[in-house]
């Protein structure tokens, strides 16, 4: 939709008028922003803050909304809750579980499971994944935050894009990784051979992962375990970054880290450790998940 910034909203920032003008929620509208998917004056702004001008030309790439029947409740969907209350939860998501419904799966998500329980989120942030402020891939395991609250919400969101979210990760790459300690700081978009693919990409969004190394292991295969830490939260951006330094995770077939020396279900990464000030009483919460039994049998395997 194309629209023309009136007086009266002058000076006023671009994710508030792109919720006004498209009707829909501010949360929503911020992820559109997010998305590169509201041009100003033919180019595209990505900063949520930014004021726009009376005359300013906005096009806003709208998207539909999800049909109903990918959000249906659904009690069979696990939903392991190892923290609640009135404004968030804290889930220790199993690999194997999708978090919210997509072209792939409208059915059977952590959003469905969640619903059944907690039919508040349904109306808190982005209709296709209520709840959700940030998300684990498929075969990620561990710990993520859903918001119950539109409060909560905006907060958290807000959190996460300051850096003030603390987010560990448990992994295993191929190689020796030479130093004990680095960053990867490369920015992440679509891979411009495979839109399904993240990549390294110039026209990528800024991305920065600090890792770890845990310790090293030389039989029967030589690989690293490492610990990650995330200052940005972009789709795979473990994955991708530390591919392009040469260490694919292990058992990462879309990033080539699957091997028949190593054979593996899913990658080898597991959200381990949440910190976060609660959203409205700025309580220091912190929560570690223990690494699953399939993974830590792959390490009993090293030597």
């Amino acid at each position: 939709m194309k629209e023309v910034v009136p007086r009266a909203l002058d000076g006023q920032r671009l994710d508030r008028v792109v919720a006004l003008v498209t009707g829909r929620s501010r949360s929503e509208a911020a992820g559109m922003v997010d998305d590169g998917a509201v041009l100003v004056g033919g180019t595209p702004v990505t900063t949520r803050s930014h004021r726009v001008v009376e005359g300013d030309a906005l096009e806003v790439d709208v998207p539909d909304l999800p049909p109903e029947a990918t959000l249906d409740a659904d009690a069979s969907v696990p939903v392991p809750v190892i923290h609640e209350d009135d404004h968030l939860l804290v889930i220790d998501k199993p690999a194997g579980l999708v978090v919210h419904p997509g072209a792939g799966q409208v059915a059977g998500t952590l959003v469905n499971g969640l619903l059944a329980r907690y039919p508040e989120i349904r109306k808190v942030g982005q209709p296709d994944r209520p709840g959700i402020v940030h998300r684990l891939d498929k075969g990620t395991s561990g710990l993520m935050l859903v918001a119950r609250t539109d409060d909560a919400y905006e907060t958290l969101v807000a959190m996460l894009a300051a850096h003030e979210v603390e987010r560990q990760y448990h992994t295993l790459v191929w190689g020796t990784v030479a130093s004990p300690t680095g960053m990867v700081d490369a920015p992440v978009g679509r891979s411009s051979r495979d839109r399904t693919r993240m990549a390294v990409t110039i026209t990528g969004k800024p991305a920065r992962t600090r890792y770890e190394v845990v310790r090293t292991y030389h039989d029967p295969v030589e690989v690293t375990e490492l610990h990650c830490r995330l200052e940005t939260g972009r789709t795979h951006q473990i994955r991708v970054h530390l591919a392009s330094i040469g260490h694919r995770v292990v058992g990462d077939g879309r990033y080539g880290g699957q091997r028949q020396s190593l054979p593996m279900p899913r990658p080898f990464l597991h959200a381990e450790r949440l910190g976060v000030d609660h959203p409205v009483t700025d309580e220091p919460l912190r929560f570690e998940s223990p690494l699953p039994d399939d993974l830590a049998t792959v390490l009993q395997s090293l030597h």
